[in-house]
């Protein structure tokens, strides 16, 4: 399983519309092939900054949403809400007990 969680800086007066629109897009994302887990995040200080956190099969099902018209149509909407570079990271989901 890999993790990947994504850090978005939007413009103040975007937020509401950031958040409608996530709400029409999550069901499409969690159904993509591979996709285990989606969640959305906001920041506890800055309500602005939001992230996503999503569970995936491997490393090759990501990819595969990254190139998708899917994720290619969500990033073209979303990132023009931007005022900030968005910071991706992906990460094995370990688990030690």
């Amino acid at each position: 399983m890999i993790v990947r969680i994504v850090q978005m800086t939007f413009q103040k007066e975007k937020v509401a519309d950031f958040i409608s629109f996530f709400e029409t897009r999550k069901q499409l994302i969690r159904n993509f092939a591979g996709c285990n887990h989606l969640e959305l995040w906001q920041d506890a200080n800055e309500n602005n900054i939001f992230f996503t956190y999503s569970i995936w099969d491997n490393e090759d099902s990501l990819n595969k949403y990254r190139f998708s018209e899917l994720f290619k149509d969500t990033w073209t909407i979303t990132r023009a809400m931007f005022i900030a570079k968005p910071q991706a990271w992906s990460v094995n989901r370990k688990i030690i007990v």
